[in-house]
């Protein structure tokens, strides 16, 4: 708008028709203003003096124009005129303020910055790097900026393009983020834990567990393509953005799994693809939705691991036998797109027929042969060997082995088999006399150990147990361990046979003679031999004596004459104080040995004394006879020497 007013005066100095501008622009008007005042502040008060005049700049056309001719052309305006046009002056520049986003227009491009219009007084610069994504940048275009400072120290504009892009960019994320829209952005980078992500110009965090359904260790693939992702969480106060391409590919899933369910059935065929593999079973991929293959329905027959049959990223059909909606289980089945085994038996398997299978389960019960995949039969351990002897499977039996067996029994309907591998040989106990008579002496191998006796085998079903006490005849044995082990080959003798019950009754002292017999006369009550205690408790210790015996000594006959006990270990002396042929056994005592010498010692001594007194005796006898006149001397030393005699028999006695 035009502040200039033309007045065109005739006065009467002759000026006809000269135009006069007077310019009303705000600072023209001031300094009309501050001429009038000045002149009249001076006229009132004489004494206030003027400024000096101020050195006019060099004139130019039309600077020697002196518009002060005459004040008539001089416009004066009242205090609301002036505000009223101040403002019309000021509406024609934008109000701008700090932090403002605004549209400017490239009226400039040099080396290093661009010169925009954003209509204000002045026009800003803004970095050229800032510009970098728009590399066909021109005079003439429209771009965002932000107002970083109104006005510096130097009174210049300060513009940002990057400021305007960042900010933008985290309102339209925060905007999807609360929309839950899809955002497309670049993989700039790869940092800690995971991706930078540019997403409207802004740099996003994906973190690495969010990359892909299935784990990423090799985050550099990623680097430099362009992605679809998922505001997933933000950060207001620091502006933080966390985005993820795993929930758009979860939530393709879940659509994927939502459609199946929908259509599944039980019976269904399926074709998956393996993505894992237990020892408990496998897990297939159906297209989206996740099936488990249990390992006993991957075979009939018995594995040990899925491994056996599949392979990662194997494709392979599969049947529906269950599933659960809430849950999103699905259990699938291998094995029942084939009929079951059983169904389909051949007739070559039947009752007394002899079939030969591979050991795949071992039980204390038994044994399982697998005859064909899905068809067992169980070996019961009685049916293992004609003996009677226990039979241990876990021994017996090892994993992986192949038997002969007899078909005993076979139901279909129950899908059972019971197996015999004796009966695939004659029953020897039929002829158990004729081999093994009462009597004879034969050598055996030590099956098995209790503690009760030994278990022998004389021959492939035919065996007997040596009780404990006919293993020797001179020891005493806690345990038969202490005699033999399983494995030693030992002699025995054929003692009784229990046709019947399949029982021999084996003894291995036998093979020898009765030693007892012989060792009462060594070993006769009162007779002194040296032992060792071997063992010892609160009853007393057994002691070992010579030709291989064993005594007992109650504990009461081990005191020793200084009154300590006989430990173990300790050499010494005993007196046999019972010798029972028929139980076999010896009572010893070491403590009789010393009291019987202290008996011994004192029995001399009494004898001792009782020759002395007999001694005397006589002599004075022989006094008496000799003595013809009694004195009363003579009857005192007599009475004396009565005395005397009367004391020692006192003694004595």
């Amino acid at each position: 708008m035009s502040n200039e007013i033309i007045n065109q005066n005739a006065d009467d100095q002759g000026v006809e028709n000269t135009p006069t501008a007077t310019t009303n622009t705000p600072g023209a008007q001031a300094a009309s203003s501050e001429n009038i005042t000045e002149e009249t502040a001076v006229a009132e008060n004489p004494e206030v003096k003027t400024k000096e005049p101020f050195a006019p700049p060099p004139q130019t056309s039309h600077d020697d124009f002196d518009w002060s001719v005459d004040k008539r052309n001089v416009t004066s305006y009242s205090k609301d005129e002036k505000e009223k046009y101040d403002h019309v002056y000021e509406n024609t520049f934008k109000q701008i303020n700090d932090g403002e986003m605004i549209i400017g227009t490239v009226v400039g491009l040099t080396k290093t910055d661009v010169v925009v219009n954003i209509g204000f007084k002045s026009d800003g610069l803004v970095s050229l790097n800032e510009f970098r994504d728009i590399p066909n940048l021109k005079t003439g275009d429209e771009v965002e900026v932000m107002v970083a400072e109104k006005e510096d120290r130097d009174g210049n504009l300060h513009l940002s393009r990057k400021q305007a892009r960042t900010t933008r960019a985290w309102e339209k994320i925060v905007e999807m983020h609360k929309s839950g829209e899809i955002v497309t952005g670049q993989v700039t980078s790869k940092t800690k834990g995971g991706l930078i992500v540019d997403v409207f110009g802004m740099e996003t965090f994906l973190p690495g567990s969010q990359i892909d359904v299935k784990p990423v260790t090799d985050y550099d693939q990623f680097v430099g393509k362009t992605m679809e992702f998922k505001v997933v969480k933000i950060n207001e106060a620091i502006k933080n953005a966390v985005v993820s391409h795993k929930a758009l590919i979860e939530s393709d899933i879940e659509q994927q799994r939502a459609e199946i369910m929908g259509k599944l059935e039980k019976g269904q065929v399926l074709e998956g693809t393996i993505k894992n593999i237990t020892d408990f079973g496998a897990f297939l991929d159906l297209g989206g939705l996740d099936g488990l293959l249990y390992i006993t329905d991957i075979s009939w027959g018995r594995i040990n691991h899925p491994t056996e049959v599949l392979k990662l990223d194997q494709k392979l059909n599969v049947v529906v036998l269950d599933f659960d909606d809430d849950k999103k289980r699905i259990s699938l089945g291998l094995k029942q797109l084939t009929p079951h085994p059983w169904d389909t038996l051949p007739d070559t398997i039947k009752e007394g027929e002899v079939v030969k299978g591979k050991v795949v389960n071992i039980e204390d019960y038994g044994a399982f042969l697998e005859i064909m995949p899905g068809v067992e039969g169980l070996v019961h351990v009685s049916e293992i060997t004609w003996a009677n002897t226990p039979i241990n499977a876990k021994e017996f039996f090892k994993l992986g082995d192949e038997h002969e067996a007899k078909v005993v029994t076979l139901s279909k309907e129950d899908r059972k088999m019971s197996l015999s591998i004796k009966q695939m040989s004659q029953d020897p106990w039929s002829t158990i006399e004729e081999k093994y008579p009462e009597g004879s002496r034969h050598k055996g191998l030590v099956k098995n150990i209790t503690p009760y006796g030994v278990f022998v085998e004389l021959s492939p079903g035919i065996g007997g147990m040596i009780h404990i006490s006919d293993l020797s005849w001179l020891k005493r044995f806690n345990n038969p361990n202490e005699y033999t082990k399983t494995g030693n080959e030992i002699d025995v003798v054929i003692m009784s046979i229990d046709k019947e019950n399949r029982k021999l009754q084996l003894g291995h002292k036998q093979i020898e003679e009765d030693p007892w017999n012989s060792l009462e006369e060594t070993f006769s009550e009162g007779s002194i031999h040296q032992g060792t205690v071997t063992r010892k408790d609160d009853k007393g210790a057994i002691v070992q004596l010579p030709y291989g015996l064993e005594g007992f000594a109650p504990a009461r006959h081990l005191l020793k004459e200084d009154e300590k006990m006989i430990g173990v270990d300790e050499i010494a002396d005993f007196m046999v104080i019972e010798f029972d042929r028929n139980d076999k056994k010896i009572v010893l005592s070491h403590s009789r040995i010393w009291q019987q010498s202290k008996a011994d010692e004192k029995e001399a001594q009494v004898k001792e004394k009782k020759a002395d007194a007999e001694t005397t005796k006589k002599a004075v006898k022989n006094i008496q006879s000799k003595v013809e006149k009694t004195t009363l001397g003579d009857l005192s030393v007599l009475a004396d020497l009565k005395k005397k005699m009367d004391n020692d028999e006192e003694k004595t006695s």
